[in-house]
């Protein structure tokens, strides 16, 4: 999963940002709402957490454009306000979900799991393909019924994976969807960490790579170890 944050207390964001990604989650911060417009023109991201009083374009320009996108992107509001009003305000404007501050990171991960888990469906939030079985929510993998340990890039590579049911995932999505927007377009990160990957979860390989397009989880055909 990959959010935006859009956040005008440094402190706060960074602190946001470091909290989701050791949940394996993959997060980009904007200051202001300029630099938040320019992100979302750039980059696709899962959910937006938007502060509604920040520098440039509120949030509440910014959740308005993301509606009138078609999007369908998720929206989740901070606020220190925590007036009704206020609140039915923002579900006017295209808020899925409200976050009074000061808040509780482990609340955030939860809801944001929970809007992510919502836009793909009502998905089941267990996912099982080819003997494996993924939970998002307490961040466990099993293979066969046997537990595999994975690190939190590994953890983040494989749900992109497992999302896409066997379609093939090319090394730029995976970077897009895994990482943030300080990783290098030119490095190999997302290769190493696939290999990583498919020798955690063992022999027979269940990554299979597609010569120059991606990767994909293989469902029972030919697989390749690189």
């Amino acid at each position: 999963m990959r959010v935006l944050i859009v956040e005008d207390e440094p402190m706060l964001a960074e602190a946001v940002r470091d909290g989701l990604r050791r949940e394996a989650i993959a997060a980009d911060l904007a200051l202001d709402g300029d630099t938040a417009l320019e992100l979302l023109d750039v980059n696709s991201y899962d959910i937006a957490v938007l502060d509604r009083d920040i520098p440039g374009p509120s949030g509440d320009e910014i959740a308005e454009r993301i509606v009138a996108s078609g999007s369908g992107m998720p929206i989740l509001m901070l606020t220190a306000a925590d007036r009704i009003d206020d609140k039915a305000s923002g579900f006017r404007l295209g808020a899925d979900d409200y976050l009074t501050k000061p808040f509780d990171l482990r609340e955030l991960v939860l809801r944001l799991r929970a809007l992510a888990r919502r836009r793909a469906h009502a998905r089941p939030p267990v996912r099982e393909i080819a003997g494996l079985r993924l939970d998002p929510f307490r961040r466990e993998v099993f293979r066969d019924g046997r537990y595999v340990a994975l690190t939190r890039k590994q953890f983040a590579v494989l749900e992109v994976l497992v999302a896409a049911e066997g379609g093939v995932v090319s090394s730029e999505e995976l970077l897009e969807r895994a990482w943030d927007a300080n990783a290098d377009p030119f490095t190999n990160a997302v290769r190493i960490t696939v290999s990583a990957l498919r020798k955690r979860l063992g022999e027979p390989w269940l990554i299979a790579t597609v010569p120059g397009v991606g990767y994909r989880i293989d469902t029972g055909t030919d697989r390749t170890d690189e």
